[in-house]
């Protein structure tokens, strides 16, 4: 009988079951057959029918209508692991990635937690203990504190002074969320009390925890995460940093591998914090290190996410590392097998969100059945979905449709390769963002690699949008494109085959409204 890669591990393991759903779903469930591991794949009433239970060796079905009884109930997910013979759980990201309980809850099933320890998912996972843990550890972090209210004092009056102490602009946060869920900027002191409860509102709906933390505001930042790897034998390495800078309402838009605003000098302090942030907390597996970066090339400790994060291909792809099977190999308990040296910068890799939403509306979220989807292929393309022809876009779940990935030699190389991958993608059924995406990797801020976070949320959306080209000009343009067609059939005998040529496509206009260096 052959054995497994991972069943003669430390912590062995043969069988992974994914708790969660969608693209990241279907990109652990494909790593693993890859992996040489059988696959279980969940699934509840709203998703019987979706690419990810289709993609895995066995689904298992959670009953129920709400996320609270199916992808946020750990007793059935569990219980699901362990009925379909899986003896590991990797929980994608979202839903109950970051819970320290849940972590706890699968290892006391005898279950192998593809993921960091439990206590080091709890100290990160509350923006208060880890800006603790940061200071103990030498890394710079952001004026602020946690808003402490005693019994019987003057609510709004403590709000006020703890708003004065940090100094204005202001960022309310929920202590033990993510995902911009809870935040509110506070740039002036009339706007301190409604914007503080209803901060704690979202913060109590979305994470049952109201707890507000305040901390100054740094406008002009750009957001620069540190891909990090540690096993459970003392090694821990960083893989280069991710610029996030192009952003909604904390929200991100476009990432990218290398930041364009990091050299290798601030590459590698970054990388050290990251290294030291991670090492604070007896971390093990795969995670990131947020940073926000000043003008002045300061950077200072945002949070850690003890997941894999949504745009971790572009690592992947300007590194060549595999960070799902990495993930695997230290559940296991082997060794990383690389050391920092070992790490390089291949080219330039950009990923872009694709989501059912309609950008003029205020981005606001779309339904209905994808009655095409053909994604682009090529050198240096990559499309991670969950999403097939056919399926139906419901308010159930997340929007998003796919993450295209690109990776070129160049960051202009990867932008022209983003807009020609954008425009080759058909999503027809369902409003998407894909035009917008187009614009705004186009727009000049972005191109030149000079966006800050507030980038968008202090632009008007709808002036990104590239001017229309002249009519005349477009005639003209076809004309010369027909002509130099007929030229070409011509000269090679074949006249028939000058409809090839006539740029049916579309293609020759595209450098009438994308420009990039």
């Amino acid at each position: 009988m052959t054995v497994g890669p991972f069943e003669s591990a430390p912590r062995p393991f043969s069988r992974v079951m994914v708790a969660n759903r969608g693209e990241i779903a279907v990109r652990i469930l494909k790593a693993a057959r890859e992996a040489g591991l059988g696959s279980v794949a969940v699934f509840s009433d709203a998703d019987a029918s979706s690419l990810h239970v289709e993609v895995a060796d066995e689904a298992v079905h959670i009953p129920g209508e709400s996320l609270a009884e199916t992808y946020l109930n750990s007793e059935a997910l569990i219980s699901a692991a362990l009925s379909s013979g899986a003896d590991a759980i990797h929980p994608g990201y979202g839903f109950l990635s970051e819970r320290s309980d849940f972590a706890v809850a699968v290892v006391e099933a005898g279950l192998v937690w593809i993921g960091p320890p439990a206590e080091a998912i709890s100290t990160m996972g509350d923006k208060i203990s880890a800006r603790v843990r940061m200071i103990e550890s030498g890394v710079q972090v952001i004026p602020g504190e946690e808003l402490t209210v005693p019994d019987g004092a003057d609510h709004l009056g403590v709000l006020a002074s703890c708003a004065a102490r940090v100094g204005y602009p202001l960022l309310l946060k929920a202590s033990a969320g993510g995902g911009g869920k809870g935040m509110r900027e506070v740039r002036e002191p009339k706007l301190l009390r409604t914007e503080y409860e209803a901060a704690s509102r979202e913060a109590s709906a979305a994470f049952g925890d109201g707890t507000i933390y305040v901390e100054h505001l740094l406008t002009g930042a750009r957001h620069v995460e540190v891909q990090i790897l540690a096993d459970s034998h003392g090694s821990c390495i960083h893989l280069n940093e991710r610029d996030c800078s192009l952003q909604r309402r904390h929200q991100k838009v476009l990432e990218e591998a290398p930041s364009p605003a990091v050299d290798s000098e601030l590459r590698q302090a970054m990388g050290a914090a990251a290294v030291k942030a991670a090492q604070a907390v007896g971390y093990e597996g795969a995670g990131t290190v947020e940073f926000l970066l000043s003008s002045s090339d300061d950077f200072y400790f945002l949070e850690m996410n003890t997941r894999l994060q949504v745009e971790h291909p572009v690592t992947e792809m300007t590194t060549g590392i595999d960070l799902v099977l990495k993930q695997f190999e230290v559940a296991a308990g082997l060794p990383l097998g690389i050391v920092q040296d070992d790490i390089g910068i291949s080219g330039h890799a950009i990923e872009a969100r694709v989501y059912a939403e309609d950008a003029a509306r205020g981005f606001l979220p779309c339904v209905g059945r994808l009655s095409t989807w053909k994604i682009p292929q090529g050198p240096g393309i990559r499309v991670d979905s969950g999403v097939r022809q056919g399926d139906t876009v419901t308010i159930d779940f997340d929007p998003m449709l796919a993450k295209l990935i690109v990776h070129a030699p160049s960051r202009p190389a990867a932008l022209r390769r983003l807009d020609t991958a954008l425009s080759d993608l058909i999503a027809l059924g369902v409003t998407t963002n894909i035009d917008f995406l187009r614009d705004v990797a186009a727009h000049h801020a972005f191109a030149s690699g000079s966006v800050t976070t507030d980038f968008l949320d202090s632009s008007d959306v709808s002036a990104l949008s590239m001017p229309e080209a002249d009519p005349a000009v477009l005639v003209a343009v076809a004309c010369a494109s027909q002509r130099l067609g007929l030229e070409r059939a011509a000269s090679a005998g074949d006249l028939e085959a000058s409809d090839e040529h006539t740029g049916h496509s579309g293609d020759p206009f595209r450098t009438l409204t994308r420009s990039f260096p």
